[in-house]
Formats: structure tokens, C-alpha cells, sequence
């Protein structure tokens, strides 16, 4: 039986100062603690340890990482399974996942960035960036088949596109053909040789999957901003995120192309079988490992699926946001900016009983609602490689869960996380 590694406190200080000692020489580590030092009870972290291991035993999931941090401290790290099962590679703590929607929020904040230093204003038209936009069209289905396409009402805002309600799908909708013939669907942007604002404006002309503001539409909205946050900073959107939110916060292993160095440590992708299991996923586009994530081109920088990272990266980020925009003190954004992204903007047009959409992340607005453990005001999203994360400003609580399986597993891991993470915890929000 394949045994996975948990780290408890003892083990996390030794990673701190040596995986990531060479890291932290530019920026602090995440601090550490024991778990029952912020109100975790170690004991009931351990089933959280033996069901993700034994999902692994039983070949639902190949492996991954899972890092609770609490009151500002990481207090549990999980490293299971295998990062190459087929190579008997053993997954690590600093393994570097796909997080594909993901990227989503951190462009986000770069356009709250961009808002704070006064470049554009979230109720900004998007065609004040990207004239391609200025005038769209819309898809309406006609009964019995076919389509007409009609203009849209207003125009498209920032806002519209930070809470996935500007109508623009992944190339789906009645109007899939044109899409098609234009080469545009599907998120997977890291193979296209071109800059993704050459993308964008060849989305101009096509007709959009609903009129602006009027449903919750998932697709390539995040993908325009990025190009957005190019034309308003006059930098390339990779350059852009370095700068203004990696090197602060100390991210050092997220980027949209691997270096070839870091090759070793890059999660192998599993689909599931028929019989329940997991097979390793054909090479393709965003699948293998040493495909265009690695080679490239290195010109098309997908703001709404383009990154790769590590749990304690994506911790770094999630920590600042649930810490008010700010990280070893060093600021990204205010408080308010982070309350405002955080905050339902689009009522009940997201669907999900208790779930509303801020500005690039999920809102738990009803608990009893959602039917799950959290707090009302939890913050998260995830990604198309089940990966996910989520923030508890009630709990004081992040936590970061990477797996590398597309489509997602027959078993309902998310779920069985969430529950296990919460039932850990021992002594409510007192501090």
C-alpha cells in the first residue's frame, strides 16, 4: 500500500529551510504552527491524510497536495500519492500544478490594481481598451432551429467581464459554427502563436452567447481582461503579474510557461476509466509534460487558464487577499478593493442556491442555502484540472487543494475535503 507523505510542524520547518529556503531569500516563508496553535485538532487533520491516501490506494485519484492555513499560519500540508505514477515519482509539497481557472482571480487583481492607480475604472467600457469590443452582437436562438444575430444593448463593461455576465462563452451557444471558424474554443491558450490581445480582437465580430448583464456566462471573459491589463499598463500581462503581484508575494513558482528546469517537478495529468480507475492522459495540448506549457511558443498569456503554480504560492496569494491585500507587509491591494471583489454583485443570476459572483471569485451568500460546511462571505473558485481553493474570513481559514485529473474524478473529493477540513477545526473563530 502506497503510504503519502503528511507534514506536520516538526517536517514543514525543515521543508521552510530547505525546499523553499532558497526562495524565501526574497521573501519571508509562510509562517508555521501546530495545528491545535490555531484551533485545529491534529488529530482530526489525520482523516482528512488517510482519505486523500486512500483514494490513492483505491486509483480514484493519482495524488496532489492540500494546505490548510489558519489565523495566518500554515498549520497543515499534505503531499499524497504519486506527481508521476507511471515513473514511481512521489508527489512533493513543492510540486507544480496546472491551475487553469484559477489564473482567473489573479487577473482580476490586477485589474483592481490598475483601478487603484487610477488607469481605468471597473464600470469602464471595454471597448475603451480594446475598440474591437466597442459594438458587439448576440446570438438569439430562433424556436426550431438556427439563430439571429442582433446588437447588444449597451455595451460590455469591465465589471460585466469580472463577474462572467458580459455573455461571451468558451465558443459555445447558438452561434458555435462562427467560433469554430475562427479558431476560437476551448480555454487552452498556451499553443497559439500569437499575443492573446490579437485573439481577443478577432472575438469581436463574433456574436456572444447573451445580452451584457443579463446572464452568468463562463468563458473568455478573464481572457479579455488580461488583454485589457496589457493596453492599460503597456506591458505584456506575464511581466505585468510578475511585478505587481508574484515577486510581492513572494510567488516564485507561478508563471504561464515552465522553465525547462522545473521540468522535474510538474504534475503528470490522469483522466478517469470506465471501470473507475485513472489512466495517464494522452499527450496533447495541456495534457503531457514537456508539451507547449514547457516549449511554447511563449506568446499567448490566457488570463482566464494560462498559469502553473504551487500550493504554497497560491497560499501567498489567498493569505493577502484574506489579510486585506497585504502579505508580510507588503501591500497589493486595500482593504476596500479586496472587500469589493469579494462582495455578490450579480444576485442570483450565478444559479447555485447560497452562491453569488464578486469580482473574479465565488461568494457563499446563504449557508443553509449551499448545504455545505463554510461561513457566509467565503471567497473561492478552482480549476478544469480539479484543483480549488477557498478562503473562510470568518474562520480565519485558506485552503488550497491541487490534483492534476481532467475530467474531473468519479469520486466526490472536493466535497470530502471541504467536510474533513471543517470538521478539524475545534475551537470556532475565537482567537
Amino acid at each position: 500500500m502506497f503510504r503519502a507523505r503528511a507534514y506536520p510542524l516538526t517536517c514543514l520547518l525543515l521543508v521552510a529551510t530547505s525546499v523553499a529556503g532558497p526562495r524565501a531569500s526574497l521573501g519571508q516563508a509562510l509562517p508555521r504552527a501546530e495545528p491545535d496553535a490555531v484551533g485545529l485538532s491534529a488529530e482530526r487533520l489525520q482523516r482528512l491524510g488517510d482519505r486523500l491516501d486512500r483514494y490513492v490506494d483505491e486509483g480514484s485519484l493519482p495524488g496532489g497536495v492540500v494546505m490548510i492555513s489558519r489565523r495566518g499560519r500554515v498549520a497543515y500540508t499534505h503531499a499524497f500519492g504519486w506527481r508521476d505514477r507511471e515513473a514511481d515519482a512521489v508527489m512533493s509539497g513543492d510540486a507544480i500544478f496546472r491551475i487553469a481557472s484559477q489564473t482567473k482571480a489573479l487577473v482580476s487583481t490586477a485589474i483592481l490594481i490598475l483601478q487603484e492607480e487610477g488607469r481605468l475604472l471597473i464600470t469602464d467600457p471595454v471597448g475603451d481598451y480594446i475598440p474591437a469590443l466597442a459594438h458587439t452582437t448576440v446570438a438569439m436562438p430562433r424556436q426550431g432551429g438556427g439563430y439571429d444575430v442582433v446588437d447588444a444593448r449597451r455595451p460590455i463593461t469591465l465589471r460585466d467581464l469580472l463577474t462572467h455576465t458580459a455573455g461571451v462563452g468558451y465558443g459555445g451557444g447558438p452561434a458555435a459554427d462562427r467560433w469554430a471558424e475562427a479558431g476560437i474554443q476551448g480555454w487552452y491558450f498556451a499553443h497559439r502563436d500569437e499575443p492573446v490581445l490579437a485573439t481577443v480582437e478577432r472575438m469581436g465580430p463574433l456574436p456572444f452567447a447573451a445580452q451584457p448583464g443579463e446572464r452568468f456566462v463562463y468563458g473568455y471573459s478573464t481572457d479579455i481582461l488580461g488583454a485589457v491589463v496589457e493596453v492599460a499598463s503597456g506591458q505584456p500581462l506575464d511581466v505585468f503579474l510578475s511585478a505587481r503581484v508574484f515577486q510581492p508575494l513572494g510567488m516564485r513558482d507561478t508563471q504561464f510557461y515552465l522553465a525547462p528546469e522545473k521540468v522535474s517537478r510538474l504534475a503528470v495529468v490522469y483522466t478517469p476509466t470506465e471501470d473507475g480507475g485513472l489512466s495517464r492522459a494522452p499527450e496533447g495540448p495541456g495534457m503531457d509534460t514537456q508539451g507547449q506549457y514547457v516549449v511554447g511558443p511563449r506568446r499567448s498569456f490566457s488570463g482566464g487558464a494560462g498559469l502553473l503554480s504551487t500550493a504554497e504560492d497560491y497560499t501567498r496569494f489567498l493569505e493577502a487577499m484574506r489579510a486585506g491585500g497585504a502579505l508580510n507587509g507588503v501591500r497589493i491591494l486595500s482593504p476596500k478593493s479586496v472587500e469589493l471583489m469579494t462582495t455578490n454583485h450579480i444576485g442570483e443570476l450565478y444559479g447555485a442556491p447560497g452562491v453569488g459572483f464578486g469580482l473574479g471569485f465565488s461568494v457563499v451568500t446563504d449557508l443553509g442555502a449551499r448545504g455545505q460546511p463554510g461561513s457566509v462571505g467565503e471567497f473561492g473558485w478552482g480549476g478544469a484540472y480539479n484543483s480549488s481553493y477557498w478562503v473562510d474570513p470568518s474562520e480565519d481559514l485558506v485552503v488550497v487543494y491541487f490534483t492534476q485529473v481532467r475530467p474531473g474524478p468519479r469520486v466526490r473529493d472536493q466535497a470530502t475535503v471541504r467536510a474533513l477540513v471543517y470538521q478539524s477545526i475545534v475551537d470556532g473563530a475565537a482567537r
